[in-house]
């Protein structure tokens, strides 16, 4: 069973995770704040081995290339936003604190996509609509989701950005998240986490 640690990343309150099996483990959306994020990886003692990215918008990335270099570990990005890193306006930096560019990723994924990295075994699904390649993270053997900016508890992501759709998004989760046994946990990339079953039932975006 992994064991899943949260740090929560600048004023946005962007959630990084911290997905460990034994002395391995991934990291997915370095927001910012990379201190935070390698005095976590220390405490709990292990070998981060990937990042994953959901999507590219800054609050996503701000950490990417220290944590990158830090541990000397790929990035993998939905094929779509493999430009964004490279691009603040499409990032959306360029109209936050500051500008920001981050090197391509080492892994660029189809829209479904089943891969192994080190103990863990991921499927990338495609959830766009907050933006173009936002990919949600499906870990099966532990039964979890990780949904980046789609599917949050209780309420969906915007969808008023540039290149956003909120038709799209809303397609996507239920296609790609409700199709999940309703007993897989949902990790947002902002906010507290929730379950398929308690999205489809509550979640009023669907009724």
């Amino acid at each position: 069973m992994s064991q899943i640690t949260v740090v929560e990343t600048d004023t946005i309150k962007e959630n990084c995770y911290i997905i460990a099996q034994g002395e391995e483990a991934v990291i997915i959306d370095p927001g910012n704040d990379s201190e935070e994020i390698i005095a976590a990886v220390t405490r709990l003692q292990v070998k981060p081995l990937a990042i994953l990215i959901t999507h590219a918008h800054f609050d996503h990335i701000g950490a990417l290339e220290t944590i990158r270099h830090h541990y000397h570990i790929p990035v993998y990005i939905h094929q779509l936003e493999q430009s964004w890193l490279n691009d603040p306006d499409k990032n959306l930096s360029s109209s936050y604190r500051y500008a920001f560019t981050c090197q391509p990723a080492e892994h660029v994924l189809e829209p479904v996509e089943t891969f192994q990295v080190g103990p863990f075994t991921i499927e990338s699904r495609p959830t766009p609509g907050h933006t173009p390649g936002s990919t949600s993270y499906v870990f099966h053997e532990d039964r979890l989701v990780f949904s980046g900016d789609a599917l949050f508890k209780h309420a969906v992501g915007r969808s008023d950005f540039p290149e956003g759709s909120h038709e799209a998004l809303l397609a996507g989760i239920r296609a790609q998240l409700f199709t999940l046994p309703e007993d897989y946990t949902v990790y947002p990339g902002h906010g507290l986490s929730t379950t398929i079953q308690q999205e489809k039932a509550t979640n009023p975006f669907f009724k």
